[in-house]
């Protein structure tokens, strides 16, 4: 039987004219063919729903819009900007940190962020199939050293419930492993993605929930997305943000603020604020870092220590994240 989410998914935005033609924009003068025939357009319609007709300065039409700069080559970016490929032992697994690993549960998304750190990255090369979650099983059984796992992707809540709680149900079974951790978009983007059976099988097992969404925007946030965050929390889920720092999205004090006050009003902690990663065609969003620096500083002084997320950036072949 076809969920709302799965309906929801199958029914996304690919085609720029339907984009433009939505928001009441000339699509000849904001979509790029080229950029989209190197990273498809791939957008919910409810996302598209809070989006501002006739602005093409939205702050969210600009995450998923794909524009000519993106073509641009940028010294000192590349398609693999944390060198994830040399942390990539077996296929479907991501070894990054000390205690700590990524399983890349699903390769695809429900939207494609235009400044993704992995639009490069090579997901058919770590589709492992049910052997091959077999081999990943066995390589977190033998390192002791691993307490948490972590579900990555692309975005692992596109996976089906049925695969996520059979592999859920294997983690749990090893017993220095404490935590399942969940980094993903669709509580913000498919909302309706939080459902009973999502619930049960990521609560109902000795493991400790804890799920990172990802908003960059205070107007992502609208009572759909608070409404599912509430739904995580009431079923004894930890629930967490990251944002990426954004060139002409939300690299303002007032913005980055109403967004942590949005978040708690949700149910959310403010967790990271991210600096760009250097991928490859992304190079149009980067914030210099002494100006990340004094709208964090800002930060500070208008909002509690509690809703202050750490400003950090990752660096390839270190065992964390780095504050900056």
């Amino acid at each position: 039987m076809t969920t709302d989410w799965q309906k929801s998914l199958s029914n996304l935005i690919t085609d720029p004219k339907e984009l433009c033609h939505l928001l009441e924009l000339d699509v000849d003068t904001f979509i790029s063919q080229h950029a989209i025939n190197e990273f498809p357009l791939r957008v919910p319609r409810r996302f598209v729903s809070r989006m501002e007709k006739g602005n093409p300065q939205d702050p969210l039409l600009k995450q998923v819009l794909p524009i000519a700069p993106e073509m641009q080559l940028t010294s000192g970016y590349s398609q693999d900007p944390l060198e994830e490929n040399n942390a990539n032992p077996i296929p479907g697994l991501l070894h990054k940190y000390h205690g700590r690993l990524l399983l890349l549960v699903s390769g695809g998304c429900a939207i494609n962020c235009r400044y993704c750190f992995r639009r490069h990255f090579p997901y058919n090369e770590n589709a492992p199939g049910t052997q091959g979650w077999d081999r990943v099983i066995d390589y977190i059984q033998k390192d002791n050293s691993i307490s948490e796992v972590i579900y990555s992707g692309g975005d692992p809540l596109v996976a089906k419930d049925d695969m996520l709680a059979s592999l859920t149900q294997k983690i749990a079974s090893i017993p220095h492993v404490s935590t399942l951790r969940i980094h993903t978009r669709l509580p913000i983007v498919i909302p309706e993605r939080i459902t009973a059976s999502l619930l049960s099988w990521f609560t109902q097992t000795r493991l400790r929930p804890v799920l990172v969404t990802h908003a960059n925007h205070p107007n992502e946030i609208d009572h759909h997305v608070m409404a599912a965050i509430q739904r995580l929390r009431q079923a004894g889920v930890i629930v967490l943000n990251q944002s990426v720092l954004l060139r002409g999205i939300n690299d303002e004090v007032e913005t980055l603020v109403h967004l942590s006050q949005k978040l708690f009003e949700a149910g959310a902690l403010p967790y990271y604020l991210h600096m760009l990663d250097s991928v490859q065609g992304a190079a149009h969003f980067a914030v210099p870092v002494e100006e990340a620096k004094k709208l964090i500083l800002e930060m500070s002084f208008k909002l509690p220590g509690y809703l202050l997320p750490k400003l950090v950036r990752e660096k390839p072949g270190v065992l964390a994240k780095c504050p900056v």
